[in-house]
């Protein structure tokens, strides 16, 4: 069953580690939780050698949805918690989600 209501996936990049930061302040913002995915990073700022062999620096990504109502208040607490405005912290993104099944909880209320 797809919900009605307009959603929106956040997408955070955040050195290993740092996932329950994204996930505490998503939280305190509205969030209701998120999914915590391990990556390796190869950008500008990763290209460290450990005795000439290349490191690819483990990364967790948060991936949250949120209705899009809470999407701003959301991602503006992940980037001050998360220090995402300095060189190195991570990125967080915004997608528009145009069909989500699964939210039970909000497929309930849906119904009513």
């Amino acid at each position: 069953m797809e919900v009605g209501v307009p959603f929106d996936l956040i997408v955070t990049i955040v050195n290993k580690g740092h996932s329950e930061t994204v996930i505490t302040a998503s939280k305190e913002a509205g969030a209701e939780g998120g999914t915590i995915i391990p990556g390796r990073g190869t950008g500008i700022r990763e290209n460290k050698k450990l005795w000439g062999i290349p490191i690819e620096p483990e990364k967790d990504i948060v991936l949250t949805i949120v209705p899009q109502e809470n999407s701003d208040a959301v991602l503006k607490a992940i980037v001050k918690a998360s220090k995402l405005d300095k060189p190195g912290a991570g990125i967080s993104f915004v997608l528009e989600l145009t069909k989500v099944a699964g939210i039970c909880h909000m497929c309930m209320l849906d119904q009513e």
